[in-house]
Parts: structure tokens; sequence; C-alpha cells
């Protein structure tokens, strides 16, 4: 597999002719946002003027409309940076690998991974499909949500979840299924009031003990089957599990299920959408979308997916 300096060169070597024309469409649009912006601000202030006593009104109008606008700036941008961009560099990472721009995991997969509650409302897109060293593998943005109702009687929305959700083979079946989340109750309220947290989950299957302090301090370990999760979960995995973790610098949620691993890095973005108001040729810019690609694939590679460590049975 390519390394991040190998796509970074690819980024700015083979992709430039095509970045410079997105930068001048960038600067371009990123005027007529502003443009458009000012005009609903204008027209907002005004309403809200004139119709005093319907502030509430105004502003849902503004904002309602200001997204809309937006969406409609930005959607042949987002497209062409996406085909143009986002496209090839998958390929050079292997040319068999399928892209989708608008598609996402399935509903199914995610509900399947156990690692969050069933969603209301499931959207996502940017959708990697291939083989990486004989290893199936699957990604994509995902935004899954919840509906309530307040106590007006409207309906809101809640995120279950917002980030990278990767699905891969295991080279094994699993007779049960563990699950591995952040362990944000030991970090929140301290070790002896976290752990009685952790065992009274009633949402979760029994709680699992690992014998590794650095594991036990980032994540917290259930499964309905505690042999097998231990047997999963060897200290070469709980360290590569451990490396990861700290590389995405995201909280990773990891479940073993059936015969996948599936991985869910928390993001509060979409991953690939192209920068509107920060240049295309800016380090920092071409390294979020190169970094989070080659994480993303490199799945396979840094937990050793590909070495057949466990037989399927």
């Amino acid at each position: 597999m390519k390394s991040i300096s190998e796509l970074t060169d690819f980024y700015y070597k083979t992709l430039y002719p095509t970045l410079e024309k997105l930068e001048k469409d960038r600067k371009n649009l990123s005027h007529r946002i502003v443009i458009v912006g000012v005009f609903l601000t204008v027209i907002a202030g005004v309403a809200a003027y004139s119709l005093q006593g319907f502030y509430e009104f105004v502003l849902f109008a503004y904002i309602a409309l200001g997204g809309i606008a937006y969406k409609f700036l930005v959607h042949d941008y987002t497209h062409e940076f996406k085909m143009s961009v986002i496209k090839p560099l998958v390929h050079s990472i292997d040319a068999s690998l399928l892209y989708s721009s608008t598609t996402h995991v399935s509903e199914y997969l995610f509900e399947h991974s156990k690692l969050f509650s069933s969603p209301d409302k499931l959207s996502g897109n940017d959708y990697v499909k291939g083989q990486i060293d004989g290893i199936n593998i699957q990604f994509s943005d995902l935004h899954a949500q919840k509906k309530h109702q307040n106590s007006k009687g409207k309906d809101t929305w809640s995120t279950i979840f917002q980030g990278l959700f990767i699905v891969a083979d295991f080279n094994k079946h699993f007779s049960g299924e563990t699950i591995v989340l952040p362990d944000s109750a030991q970090s929140t309220f301290g070790e002896l009031i976290g752990q009685w947290l952790q065992s009274n989950n009633a949402a979760r299957d029994e709680l699992v003990k690992m014998d590794d302090p650095a594991f036990e301090k980032e994540f917290v370990v259930y499964s309905n089957d505690q042999i097998e999760a231990r047997y999963i979960l060897s200290h070469a995995l709980m360290k590569k599990l451990l490396d990861f973790k700290h590389k995405s610098a995201h909280p990773v949620y990891i479940s073993f299920v059936g015969t996948h691993i599936y991985m869910a890095i928390s993001y509060d973005k979409d991953l690939f959408e192209p920068s509107v108001f920060r240049s295309l040729l800016e380090y920092k810019v071409a390294m979020e979308y190169v970094k989070t690609l080659h994480l993303a694939i490199g799945v396979v590679e840094e937990l050793k997916l590909n070495q057949k460590l466990w037989s399927k049975r």
C-alpha cells in the first residue's frame, strides 16, 4: 500500500493542474457565497424590523434559506472536486477500488455492527469498496440520527454517530459478539465509579476485563462470550488497536460480529468535502484528505488483517 508521502506526492504532482483549476473555482465560489450571505442578511434584517414580534420565524427562514442557498452554490464544485481529486486518490492506492460520491455503507451493516442503537435516519457519502491484500473492505462517511419530540411536540434530531465507518473481513467466524468502546466512564468519573458504571451498563453484554492497563485506560470491552473476546483481543491486537486509536486522534469504536471487524471513527464533519474558504493547495488541507483516506484503507495493513492468524470456522 502507498505511504502517506507517496499519496501526498500524487496529490500535488499528478493532480496539480486539476487543483489549480479548482482553486480558481473555489475563489470565485467563496466570493459568490459571501455576496449571497450579505444579501440574505440584509433581507433578514429588513424583515425582522418590519415583522416585529416574528423574530423566531425570520431567524428560521434566514437559516433555512441560507442552508439551501449554500448547498445550491457548492453542488457543482463539490461534485467536480470529488470526481477529479478524491476518486483519483482512491484509485492511486488500488485501481480496483470502487468509489461513489453519493452512496454509503448500508444501514444493515451499521446496525449489524452492534456499536450503536438503530437510527431513525442514516445518511452518508464517499463510499469506497474493494480488496486490499485479498481482504474485502468498505467504508464511507456516515451520519446516524435519532428522532425525538420536545415538550412542544416538535420533532428534534440528535446524532448517534457521525464520522468514518469501516467494515472489513477478519478471517474468522465469531460465535459471539465482542464490542470495544471508548472508555469515557473511567476518564470522566475515575477508576472506581467508572468501573461500576461499565459493569452496570444494561444496554451491553457482560463487561470483559482485559489484562492490559494501557488498553483498559482507552477502551471498555463488552461481550456475550468472555473466552472468545480474550482470544480475539490478543496482546498484539490490543497494541495495534491502541496504535490505530492514537493515529486517528479521534474516538474509535470497534466490534467483532459474524465474520467482520467494524470500526467507527467519530468526526464532527464530512471528511471528503472540498474546502471552500481555504486553499486546496494549502498543505494542511491536502493532508486532511490524504491522511483520512490512508487511515481508512490502511486498516488492513495496520491490524494485519491480511495475515490469517485466525482461520474462518
